[in-house]
């Protein structure tokens, strides 16, 4: 089956939608999303975007910020960029319905708040619910264009490319590499279809379920970066894993954030007896960037064998508490924690990933007619480690860069360029009666890269991991090819991937910077390693 469209987009999150709202002005639109539209990363973000609003504040100071958290890797026309377009694309959002949270003393302004890094209060929220809020207002456009069609419970396979029509003897006029959209798994029905497409948009978002313990969504496999290498996609820097300092630590709670914004307003951490050690790691102490929060965290656990610190906010007014942060507030009083009364547990878990497909300033990939938008594209903005709140509004900016250079690419044009694509071919394939090849790898997958590959490394870690990984990939691709494709199948599969580049890529850099922390090399290393590592 084949379903043709100008712009074939993969995710259902902010950078997805807010391109689909643009390219839908000009041309069909496709969104492809594995599970249901509102299962998106952005549905999860507490905190919110980083925009300059105050009057006490200036790009120049939010980009002094954003290039000192990224420890010398950003790219600084990157971070210019998206910085100085940050207000546009927040004013973009409420006209399109976000009830972003306003000054209680001023209705006219936008309440602002202070995150770890950030010099200034420039976090624009919706209480701690904002990418709720701005999926919800998002997803409401996007329905009510007749230009744009979603199909749910879809999960992308790999990209139709112009090697895969040659390799099948079939002429097509490509000198160089080109995508011309996707093969896509039904996972209701089990049928593999063809999305063709003029334009492919690659916004799967990150790939926390590499780890045993992360705040990311089940759905956070690394899907788009395991596909665009696939391809031939360039990757860079997936050493520069971030890792969230305060992931609530309770037995019923695999995943739930406790947002930097506590911490912003002025919640501390202390250990187990109630001392503050923040201000023996670092100068800003609580609001410290989040690789010292976290590196601290892991030290302070491994000193004294606690299985979890402890986030304060309790000196605050309970009232303000719980009209400031009343998603919080309300999940940890179902597990019986008083925020307004007592500390939080909590313990770092892999957030955010700072690596991923290699883009330029407007989104596009070595590979002609692929785009990659939000967590799944390394942009340079983050460099070795990413300011709190940039994320979101990374995700707007590029989605509008793109959008505005794609535009050429459908003008008169679309997916009339391309011919019918290879059938899906799925050989000799047969159903499985051996899930538990998944279920294990899967399992193992994320444990070494805990144990291995996590806040703190050293080599040996690394090359043990390395081995393991080789074992699993082999394991992976002997039974992918003897079997039926499923849903945690493609997700193990690209899982592996992902982890195999992380593990690559750490090895690589013999150094300390940023978010990858070698105990064998504890120092930063500008004159050596002060650049991307591209794979």
């Amino acid at each position: 089956m084949e379903i043709r469209s100008d712009y074939l987009i993969i995710g259902s999150g902010i950078a997805g939608l807010s391109f689909a709202l643009k390219a839908a002005s000009v041309g069909t639109v496709t969104i492809v999303t594995k599970k249901e539209k509102m299962d998106a990363s952005t549905n999860f973000a507490q905190g919110g975007i980083a925009s300059v609003f105050d009057p006490d504040d200036s790009y120049d100071l939010h980009i002094a910020d954003t290039l000192e958290a990224g420890a010398g890797l950003c790219n600084e026309e990157i971070v210019k960029l998206v910085v100085t377009n940050a207000p546009d694309m927040i004013r973009e959002l409420i006209s399109l319905g976000v009830n972003f949270s306003h000054d209680s003393t001023q209705a006219d302004r936008l309440d602002l708040t202070r995150e770890g890094g950030h010099s200034r209060r420039r976090i624009v929220h919706t209480q701690d619910l904002t990418g709720q809020e701005v999926e919800r207002a998002l997803l409401h456009s996007i329905e009510i264009n007749k230009n744009i069609e979603i199909y749910e419970n879809h999960m992308v396979i790999d990209l139709i490319t112009a090697s895969k029509f040659i390799k099948r003897g079939i002429s097509i006029n490509e000198t160089e590499e080109t995508c011309w959209g996707a093969y896509v798994l039904d996972i209701s029905t089990g049928e593999v279809k063809s999305f063709l497409a003029g334009v492919t948009v690659l916004a799967t978002g990150g790939a926390g379920k590499v780890y045993l313990y992360t705040t990311n969504p089940d759905i956070a496999t690394g899907d788009g970066v395991a596909i665009g290498y696939r391809a031939g996609a360039k990757i860079a820097n997936m050493e520069f894993v971030q890792f969230h300092p305060t992931c609530l630590y309770h037995p019923l709670e695999k995943n739930f954030l406790i947002s930097e914004s506590l911490r912003g307003e002025g919640a501390r951490l202390i250990d187990k007896r109630g001392n503050h050690f923040m201000e023996r790691y670092h100068p800003l102490k609580d609001l410290a960037t989040r690789d010292i929060v976290a590196r601290s965290i892991d030290a302070e656990l491994k000193k004294s064998g606690d299985e979890c610190v402890y986030l304060d906010i309790s000196h605050r007014d309970p009232d303000f508490i719980r009209n400031r942060f009343p998603h919080i507030y309300k999940r940890c009083l179902e597990l019986n924690i008083d925020i307004t009364q007592e500390p939080i547990p909590v313990v770092p878990a892999a957030h955010y990933m700072c690596g991923g497909i290699l883009t330029d300033k407007r989104g596009k990939t070595n590979i002609n007619n692929l785009y990659a938008l939000g967590e799944v594209a390394c942009t340079g903005l983050h460099g070795a480690n990413r300011l709190a709140s940039n994320s979101l509004i990374e995700a707007l900016v590029f989605a509008h860069c793109a959008f505005e250079d794609s535009t050429r690419l459908i003008a008169g044009k679309g997916d009339r360029r391309c011919p019918p694509a290879p059938l899906w071919d799925s050989g000799s394939a047969t159903n499985s009666d051996e899930s538990v090849v998944v279920s294990h790898n899967w399992d193992e997958v994320r444990r070494l890269m805990w144990n291995y590959v996590g806040i703190v490394r050293t080599d040996k870690r690394l090359t043990r991991a390395t081995t393991r990984i080789a074992i699993i990939q082999q394991e992976i691709r002997d039974y992918y090819w003897g079997f039926t494709i499923t849903r945690d199948l493609l997700e193990l599969r690209n899982i592996a991937t992902v982890a195999e580049l992380i593990i690559t890529s750490a090895t690589m850099r013999k150094e300390s910077r940023g978010l990858h922390y070698n105990l064998d090399y504890p120092d930063r290393d500008d004159t050596n390693w002060r650049h991307d590592t591209v794979i």
